[in-house]
This record gives structure tokens, C-alpha cells and sequence, in this order.
């Protein structure tokens, strides 16, 4: 790990790889009957974020660390795409995703200056 990195706390991570607040559950409920591609992108980049975090956390060396770390930072990116086109597809899902946007911005801000380290 590198000098002077703290862990981003599991249950943030959690929380915006699994979704695990109402307004996920809004925004999927919606989405999958009218743009299921669309959900199951934005399920996939989200779950990635904590799946790649975990993989980084058990990282056998530095090198090994920093590339899942970075793939981490890619897919906290993709899914702030999806969530925009989450709230572009439907208007009144835009409180809900613009919440989970922060939180996925916030992340990857997190992920990208461990990643410049």
C-alpha cells in the first residue's frame, strides 16, 4: 500500500457498488422496465467500483495495488455516465441520481488521487 494511503471506508464503497439506499431502488425500478441496457450498465460499473476495490485492497504488490485502483477510478467515471443518462431518460429521477452522482464523484476523486500516489 502506498505511503500515507487511507482506506476509503468499506461502507462508502458499499454504497454506491451495491446501491444500498432507496433511491437506487427508485431509479432501477423505473429504468429496467423502459431501458433495461441502460440499468444493466449502470449496475455493472457500480458493482465493479466495489468488486475492484476489494481486489486492490488484497493486492500482492504495489504495482498489482495502483492497477485496480485505477480500474476503480474508471468505473466510479462510468457510472456517473449512466447516472446521467439515467436523469437525462427520465426527469424525475434526477434528485435520486444526482445524489448517487455525488457520491460516485466523490469517489472517484478519492480513488484518483490514491491513484496518482
Amino acid at each position: 500500500m502506498p505511503k500515507g494511503y487511507r482506506r476509503p471506508t468499506r461502507k462508502r464503497v458499499r454504497g454506491i457498488s451495491v446501491f444500498g439506499n432507496s433511491s437506487f431502488f427508485r431509479i432501477s425500478s423505473f429504468v429496467i422496465r423502459h431501458f433495461p441496457r441502460l440499468i444493466e450498465q449502470l449496475v455493472g460499473a457500480g458493482t465493479s467500483v466495489g468488486a475492484n476495490y476489494c481486489e486492490a485492497d488484497d493486492g500482492v504488490s504495489r504495482k498489482d495495488f495502483k492497477n485496480k485502483i485505477g480500474t476503480c477510478r474508471k468505473e466510479a467515471r462510468e457510472t456517473k455516465f449512466f447516472l446521467r443518462m439515467v436523469a437525462t431518460a427520465e426527469p424525475s429521477l434526477k434528485p435520486e441520481a444526482r445524489n448517487l452522482w455525488q457520491e460516485a464523484k466523490e469517489l472517484h476523486l478519492i480513488f484518483s488521487k490514491i491513484w496518482r500516489k
